[in-house]
């Protein structure tokens, strides 16, 4: 018996007449009290059963496939820590009309941020009318559309199930040189899909129920020869990681019934790969082979959207709601809480270059704390408020707020060097993105009703100049 039955078979006993006179309860209140109770067992529950590389039989092996320096094949590039390769030339300073080397219109409503492997830019996006989510591809060099393909249709989540700055593709699309990666919530249900770089479709799989509070965000990872999905939700989250070729789950894990919002990330931090995430009042480190736990520790808060961060010996994570905290965690296992603040950066991810740990917060105060100790070095209010996640280049760090003004200001220490704030659209959710010495934006113009653009931004050259 489970324990979901076994509750309902200890409360059916309590509503027996001779219980009810036993207990001098009225029928009518302990009718509905066991309804209720029933209910909340059934949403808090988690109802994603577990999946052990054991059980499955599907072994993750090989090496995580390695791209060249300029691509950026997933949230936060390469290294999903928003740090761009050094080598890259990117301009500072831009306009509509300035440093741009082709804009598009794209169809539908997204916040998926865009990627790009060879000369080709990829994103998600959603048709909220239809209900229809796609995937999307464009020549890097020119913008031209080369395909789009509809993923999936139907059973989008209400209106009363979504934030209103959330849609329908939040996640980043994944690449891995051969195939194409998405996972996408409808009908309750998250399922990740594979294409391949034609656009056609090579697997879909069922990855686990999801009851939505406010969407779902989480983008998919690749690790060696897996696909990582993250699910943490009210009805009982999960990990999971799918083998590439086939979509066949290697292995699952439960997670609390919470709602929250952050993509698990593998770090290789004191000297092996841990898969790491924050959310559910905790931040908690398993193995991506097997999806083992291997340590957790309380803090950040019950609702996070950051992505962590590490260096070799520590984890970086904040959030969130309804708790504020930004914490530098030990990672060997010993669940060491090295620094605590209680800074609460939510929506945008952290970064972390040279022993400086940068955060903006949705509120758009910047931070800037040293990595050993969390000493504060500087802080400042810079306009607006603020979803998208940072990135580095050459000393110096881009992000956009939701109007679209990005920031560029040096990552020092000493004190908050404004470069320029450029703007760009009249919002902006997505992350940017950079290859070959181009940054990619995806904005939304509201001058002549909604409509989301892709911007290419660089140095114009004989060869882009109109």
């Amino acid at each position: 018996m489970s324990d979901h039955q076994r509750k309902a078979a200890e409360l059916s006993s309590q509503i027996h007449p001779k219980n009810l006179l036993r207990n001098h309860m009225p029928f009518q209140w302990t009718f509905l009290l066991t309804i209720g109770l029933l209910f909340f067992s059934g949403c808090s529950g988690n109802r994603v059963s577990e999946v052990s590389v054991e059980a499955s039989g599907v072994e993750i092996r090989g090496e995580t496939p390695k791209f060249n320096e300029i691509d950026w094949p997933s949230w936060r590039g390469r290294t999903n820590d928003g740090m761009v390769p050094s080598g890259q030339k990117l301009i500072t300073n831009w306009s509509v009309t300035e440093n741009v080397l082709w804009s598009i219109d794209i169809p539908g409503r997204g916040n998926s941020s865009p990627i790009i492997v060879g000369d080709t830019v990829y994103l998600a996006t959603a048709d909220d009318d239809k209900e229809e989510q796609w995937v999307l591809a464009y020549d890097a060099k020119t913008g031209e559309a080369k395909w789009s393909t509809m993923v999936r249709q139907g059973g989008f989540p209400t209106t009363r199930q979504m934030h209103p700055k959330s849609t329908h593709a939040n996640g980043t699309v994944a690449c891995d040189g051969e195939h194409l990666f998405v996972a996408f919530l409808g009908n309750n249900v998250i399922t990740a899909y594979a294409l391949d770089l034609e656009g056609k479709k090579v697997w879909e799989k069922e990855v686990g129920d999801f009851s939505s509070k406010f969407g779902y965000a989480p983008s998919v990872q690749i690790y060696r020869s897996a696909v990582l999905v993250s699910a943490d939700h009210l009805g009982g989250g999960y990990l999971a990681a799918l083998d590439r070729k086939t979509g066949q789950i290697a292995w699952r894990i439960p997670r609390p019934a919470k709602s929250s919002y952050s993509t698990a990330r593998v770090v290789t931090v004191a000297g092996e790969d841990q898969l790491v995430i924050s959310g559910c009042g905790t931040v908690s480190s398993y193995d991506p082979m097997t999806g083992l736990q291997k340590w957790t520790t309380d803090g950040t808060a019950n609702a996070t959207c950051g992505t962590v961060v590490a260096d070799k010996t520590h984890i970086f994570a904040s959030g969130g709601f309804p708790e504020s905290q930004t914490v530098c965690i030990t990672a060997d296992g010993s669940r060491d809480v090295v620094w605590s603040r209680r800074v609460k950066v939510y929506e945008p991810s952290l970064l972390l270059k040279d022993g400086l740990l940068f955060g903006i917060t949705d509120k758009g105060i910047a931070y800037c704390w040293s990595a050993s100790d969390g000493k504060e070095l500087w802080k400042t209010r810079l306009q607006g408020t603020f979803s998208a996640s940072p990135i580095h280049c050459n000393e110096n760090i881009y992000v956009p707020n939701n109007d679209g003004v990005t920031f560029v200001f040096k990552a020092v220490g000493e004190s908050y060097q404004q470069i320029a704030a450029n703007p760009l659209g009249d919002e902006a959710y997505a992350s940017l993105a950079v290859s070959d010495s181009k940054i990619f934006a995806r904005v939304v113009d509201t001058s002549e009703g909604r409509q989301e653009k892709l911007y290419c931004l660089g140095t114009p050259t004989e060869e882009t100049s109109p």
